[in-house]
């Protein structure tokens, strides 16, 4: 699967394990528990099912092994999409691991609806390919070590069946966004085709869900549950991928200077946090200011930089000490795309940029005004 510009708790609940191809390769703490049941899974039924006379000791070895090597075909699946993402210029954050598999995090959409047709077959088409790249070692290793070829022969079922499910034509699935790209390409309209895909993902998604809740009536508790499960994160999933598509068209086409706030309030970097909190925020409900020293522009201070202090030292702490300084500010131009500045803000995971002319702070835009723009155009009915 592939996630599509926004931050989420997942990203943020996760570590590092390296990095593929100048690509970070992150776990989710929710991708133990399906590691540890696939792991289990192999070891206490599938091998001794098909492969009564092994040692104990080789079910477990053999368990492990082939769940490591499925994680990794995962993540080569992942590496499919981001690969072409790379060379259409759309940069990739990030590769995570969790429960259900992996997500590539790309900043961006794809502007092209061929574009997006690649990226989305990549995955499976690498699924595909390692398929078949497991049955011939399957086949090659039959007479030579039985666990070996077992354990091929088990990762070429399931990357089949990752590359066959990856193309059922349902946001956000590859093959929902094949589907997308398809309606895109001959109606021209990102929209229409987005909403499109989100309908039938949020169908494939209820579909999973009453699979899975016959399943557990017929006493199959564990496999219903999990495609009851399955299917609820798909209905989120669909949901909030068609909301990320009418949130980019509805700031389509505004600049920085459409939306910025012009009278930048301004605090004194010797000021203590208590009384920017007590004197600025409270009172006036602002949630970001330039701070300055002489006159002279030095950093900015948010709700963020605030709340990493503890409050009981609020009264001692300075301005100074929590600011973000000027040389580390993340700023934009006034004619930059609203759209734009909100990829950057997910890329750079900030809330706030300063909008700077000619060396000159001008404005500033954050989340909150973007918000507040939204809601206005909701309500409004345009």
């Amino acid at each position: 699967m592939v996630a599509y510009v926004g931050r989420t708790n997942m990203m943020k609940s996760s570590f590092q394990l390296g990095r593929v191809l100048d690509i970070p390769i992150g776990v989710n703490y929710t991708w133990f528990i399906i590691f540890a049941l696939i792991t289990v899974s192999l070891a206490m039924v599938h091998f001794p099912e098909n492969y009564p006379f092994w040692p104990d000791q080789t079910y477990w070895l053999a368990g492990l092994v082939a769940s490591l090597l499925f994680f990794g075909s995962v993540v080569a699946h992942e590496l499919a999409h981001s690969v072409v993402a790379i060379s259409s210029g759309i940069p990739v954050k990030s590769i995570t691991l969790f429960v259900f598999g992996g997500v590539a995090q790309i900043t961006r959409e794809a502007s092209k609806p061929r574009t997006e047709l690649v990226m989305s077959l990549a995955g499976p088409l690498s699924s595909l390919l390692l398929a078949g790249l497991f049955f011939v070692i399957s086949l090659a290793t039959l007479y030579l070590s039985q666990p070996m070829s077992a354990i091929a022969d088990w990762l070429a079922s399931v990357n089949l069946v990752l590359a066959l499910f990856n193309l059922i034509p349902g946001f956000p699935l590859d093959g929902g966004r094949v589907l997308r790209s398809i309606v895109w390409w001959a109606t021209d309209n990102h929209r229409l085709a987005s909403r499109v895909a989100s309908l039938m993902g949020q169908g494939v998604s209820y579909l999973f869900i009453i699979v899975g809740v016959f399943t557990m009536f017929r006493g199959e508790w564990l496999n219903g549950l999990w495609l009851a499960f399955i299917g609820w994160f798909l209905d989120n999933a669909a949901g909030e991928s068609y909301r990320q598509v009418v949130l980019q068209d509805a700031v389509r086409g505004y600049t920085a200077r459409d939306l910025m706030t012009r009278d930048c309030p301004t605090v004194d970097s010797n000021r203590s946090l208590s009384e920017l909190v007590h004197d600025y925020i409270l009172p006036a409900g602002r949630r970001c200011f330039l701070v300055t020293d002489n006159d002279q522009l030095t950093g900015i201070v948010t709700l963020h930089n605030i709340k990493a202090v503890p409050r009981d030292q609020w009264g001692e702490t300075p301005v100074s000490r929590v600011m973000t300084p000027v040389e580390r500010l993340k700023s934009v131009k006034p004619t930059d795309e609203v759209l734009t500045i909100l990829q950057r803000m997910d890329e750079e995971d900030v809330n706030q940029m300063p909008v700077v002319e000619d060396g000159v702070v001008v404005g500033m835009i954050g989340r909150d005004s973007l918000l507040h723009f939204l809601r206005t155009r909701s309500d409004l009915g345009i």
